[in-house]
């Protein structure tokens, strides 16, 4: 149940995630990595991009991708991820703002 993946950020990309962190006060940032069953035509099948929330999802806002890669490493089990049920996550807050900030 274990697969290793490569991303590669550009420089630029990870400066506008800083400038964008600190314009907004935040701490950090949330990040998802989409893998595919297919490589592209630069051998690559992992794309990373900011989290949307869900109300961002389905007003088919666009993605801001940070970086792509590929899976170099796998055992054929990947399963999900689960939470515990006891654990409640709190809710998002979605500001919209008219900054320059891609995401």
């Amino acid at each position: 149940m274990a697969s290793l993946s490569d991303i590669y950020i550009k420089l630029d990309t990870l400066e506008t995630l800083v400038k964008g962190l600190k314009k907004k006060g935040e701490n950090g940032i949330s990040i998802t990595l989409s893998t595919n069953d297919e490589s592209n035509q630069w051998g690559q099948n992992v794309s990373a991009y900011v989290s949307q929330s869900k109300e961002e999802r389905e007003a088919n806002k666009n993605r801001f991708y940070v970086g792509n890669g590929r899976v170099f490493w796998n055992d054929g089990k990947i399963t999900n991820a689960v939470k515990p049920e006891d654990q409640v996550q709190e809710a998002e807050v979605v500001e919209e703002s008219d900054d320059d900030i891609p995401f």
